[in-house]
């Protein structure tokens, strides 16, 4: 049966495919055909505390990589060999505060150093809940991020906890980074935006069911959600510096990015917020593969590129 079919044959709504290219609409089938299998479903949720960090990854061959073993959380810098770029990408994988490092991440690392002209990659595999809730999430970030020449890139809660980590930092007055990239990045922990209701229908990834993380985080424990260090959006973003905010028009999560562009705009904050029509919650992870992702890609180059000094 065709993946089309066996959606439609099922009591979720299949996923609006219109306006994707060839590659983008398969992409798309293919999640919303895993997440509408509960069996797949529970292993993937089995497996989301599960890092790879340890796993052995063959970076082309321009690269250098090195393990760093902190006291409670493990590292991946990723250098260009012989670059002179000073420039260091801290990346914050998404997977709800739940999901560990996994392997993609190391995918996004060399994307990023090689769209950064030979800028390194800081990627860490922060601790997740429940096992560990807030605040050790922000608390690793804290202790990987230093004071020069920093960006900060992050997915999904990834870019939610690049800004909860830019809203620490600048209520103590440190040097911030030089920019932040945010792929659909969950600012809302309160679930309050329109696109929740709007597009849970034809959200492949989060729709159709109130039993999502994004209904049901354990990340807070008995914290408020509001509490911008949680949920970014309620915070002030005075003095933030520039930000890249992607975003897919189908995602509940659209609200998330839209609002905290609309509020730190109003603040004086340069914002791009590049809403990209049909696509899907981090979208990005089809790399080069699909021509709205490679598109997401260049917007990313051009924004690195502007954002570093050399």
């Amino acid at each position: 049966m065709a993946l089309l079919d066996k959606l439609t044959s099922g009591s979720s709504t299949p996923p609006d495919t219109s306006g994707m290219s060839k590659q983008a609409k398969l992409v798309c089938e293919l999640v919303a055909d895993f997440n509408s299998n509960n069996l797949l479903t529970q292993i993937r949720n089995n497996n989301r505390s599960k890092s790879d960090i340890d796993k052995t990854y063959k970076y082309p061959d321009h690269f250098t990589s090195e393990l760093i073993e902190t006291k409670n959380f493990k590292m991946e810098l990723l250098k260009w060999k012989n670059s002179h770029n000073p420039y260091i990408v801290l990346q914050l994988h998404g997977g709800g505060y739940v999901g560990a490092f996994k392997t993609q991440y190391r995918m996004f690392a060399g994307l990023y150093s090689e769209l950064g002209k030979g800028a390194s990659v800081l990627s860490i595999d922060y601790r997740v809940a429940p096992e560990n809730p807030y605040p050790a999430a922000l608390n690793d970030a804290l202790y990987a991020y230093s004071e020069n020449h920093i960006i900060l890139a992050g997915d999904s809660a990834g870019g939610g906890l690049a800004m909860a980590l830019c809203h620490y930092l600048t209520d103590r007055d440190r040097i911030l980074p030089a920019g932040i990239v945010a792929m659909s990045p969950w600012t809302d922990l309160t679930a309050s935006g329109s696109s929740y209701t709007e597009n849970f229908e034809i959200d492949p990834l989060f729709g159709n069911t109130n039993e999502s993380l994004i209904y049901n985080s354990v990340y807070p424990g008995n914290h408020d959600l509001t509490d911008p260090y949680i949920s970014p959006l309620f915070g002030d973003f005075t003095g933030f510096p520039p930000m890249l905010i992607q975003v897919g028009s189908n995602e509940m999560l659209l609200s998330d990015s839209v609002l905290v562009a609309e509020k730190a705009k109003s603040q004086g904050v340069k914002v791009r917020l590049s809403i990209y029509e049909n696509m899907f919650h981090v979208f990005q992870m089809g790399m080069t593969l699909m021509p709205e992702s490679k598109k997401a890609w260049v917007e990313v180059s051009k924004f690195l590129e502007q954002m570093m000094i050399l």
